[in-house]
């Protein structure tokens, strides 16, 4: 599937687009199974998915060698990541509507960029400081965790946004050194064998067509939107792609009204729009850093 994929800026910036619809059709499909199937059911359909996929899609050459990476240990990492922030994602839509929760977790950039200071020893402008304090309050007015209106799940999507940070920075840096079926087998692979661990005491059947439907359908949004992902990274710079994972917020808004007839209020938009200003504002100063005009 990489092969069909153009070299290029442009391929990329679809790559990633395409992705973001996929992402946004996942967290749809789970927020209608949280309460029908177990998350450990939900982890383990979804990786055993993307390992089939992956190897039915591998030539035969190729499927002899998937296993081959440089760096295997951060390809466990990144699976572990991956499977950690598809438990939070589960969790959060229980509690988020689609569109509410898809914003908090596009303060990842920022995210990155206070990662960036502790593990790079990284120099952060005031301005940028401001524009990490900016996302996060956008993030507690979409939230809101008040006294009156609190659940434990309204702070894992801020773990989510920490969890994705590492998680793209990881992608990234794997980008460079292994192929995108490579690092798509590791990943399904270690979300089957963890998943695997838990499935005996948490096993139940999946009630009605519908439920297997969606089942089904999480799996290929999930497996292919990740696939994108990887392909967008390893055709251009994070700094290119970086400004149109905002275009996720309006996917999920649409997506939220289709699905559930749910439109974000007046606070949770404004929270939203903070988020992507920030974001987007944050984007433009970190390529104006990089690449200063002569």
């Amino acid at each position: 599937m990489t092969a069909l994929v153009p070299a290029g800026k442009p391929a990329a910036i679809a790559c990633t687009l395409a992705a973001l619809v996929c992402f946004v059709a996942l967290d749809t499909s789970t927020k209608v199974l949280a309460s029908a199937v177990p998350v450990v059911m939900v982890v383990w359909f979804r990786y055993l998915f993307q390992v089939l996929l992956t190897v039915a899609t591998a030539t035969p050459a190729r499927r002899r060698t998937l296993h081959h990476s440089r760096r295997p240990g951060l390809q466990v990492l990144r699976g572990l990541l991956l499977i950690a922030a598809t438990v939070l994602a589960f969790y959060s839509l229980q509690v988020l509507p689609v569109a509410e929760f898809t914003a908090v977790v596009t303060l990842t950039p920022l995210c990155i960029t206070l990662l960036a200071v502790w593990r790079l020893g990284e120099r952060v402008t005031r301005l940028e400081w401001l524009l990490v304090l900016g996302g996060m309050v956008g993030a507690l007015v979409v939230v809101r965790p008040t006294r009156d209106l609190f659940h434990w799940a309204t702070v894992l999507p801020l773990v989510l946004v920490l969890d994705n940070a590492l998680f793209q920075m990881l992608t990234r840096r794997l980008a460079e050194e292994d192929d995108a079926t490579t690092t798509q087998f590791y990943t399904g692979c270690v979300g089957v064998v963890t998943a695997s661990l838990l499935l005996p005491w948490t096993w139940q059947v999946p009630q009605g067509v519908h439920v297997w439907g969606l089942l089904m359908l999480l799996c290929v949004f999930g497996s292919i939107g990740h696939l994108l992902l990887i392909m967008a990274y390893a055709r251009a710079p994070a700094a290119t792609l970086t400004p149109f994972l905002y275009f996720q917020i309006v996917f999920a808004v649409v997506s939220g009204w289709l699905v559930f007839g749910h439109v974000p209020d007046l606070a949770s938009f404004a929270g939203i729009a903070l988020i992507g200003l920030c974001g987007s504002a944050g984007t433009w100063l970190a390529s104006r850093m990089a690449h200063p005009p002569r």
